[in-house]
């Protein structure tokens, strides 16, 4: 079902390197969990400026669009080497995410010369769906 045929072209401290080199993600406070064959893990935890309800103390959407969009490019980076920019985004909300880490997994799907698609999955720290996604990116043509 992935296209996991391609073997990672970057290790679990080039990869991590890269989660930590933007500004954007230095303050979401994004860091690399896992990093496999299949699939990624990133982890960020919770920040009060996440919260767009102050009645009901759930994060903005836009968070968890840029969670599944963060978790499928650097799926995507592992195999290529480097990032590639978002085409098209597509997000599904499951669950408000109240207050505590999120973590999200990224897979690659297909890796094809023009186009590429991977998939993004936010959960809370007891593994509850709160977003899932999927991503078209364009690989850089070498």
């Amino acid at each position: 079902m992935y296209d996991t045929t391609r073997p990672n072209k970057l290790a679990f401290a080039e990869l991590a390197e890269m989660v930590r080199r933007a500004p954007y993600h230095v303050w979401l406070g994004i860091e690399l969990m896992t990093l496999g064959e299949e699939d990624i893990v990133i982890r960020v935890p919770w920040r009060e400026e996440f919260v767009s309800s102050v009645k009901f103390g759930y994060a903005h959407g836009g968070v968890l669009a840029a969670l599944v969009d963060l978790a499928a490019d650097f799926a995507l980076a592992a195999k290529l080497g480097r990032g590639a920019p978002t085409v098209d985004l597509r997000v599904d909300y499951h669950r408000p995410a109240l207050a505590g880490e999120m973590r999200a997994i990224g897979r690659v799907i297909k890796l094809g010369r023009t186009i590429a698609t991977a998939e993004g999955m936010v959960t809370d720290a007891d593994g509850k769906l709160l977003a899932s996604g999927r991503a078209v990116f364009l690989p850089p043509q070498d």
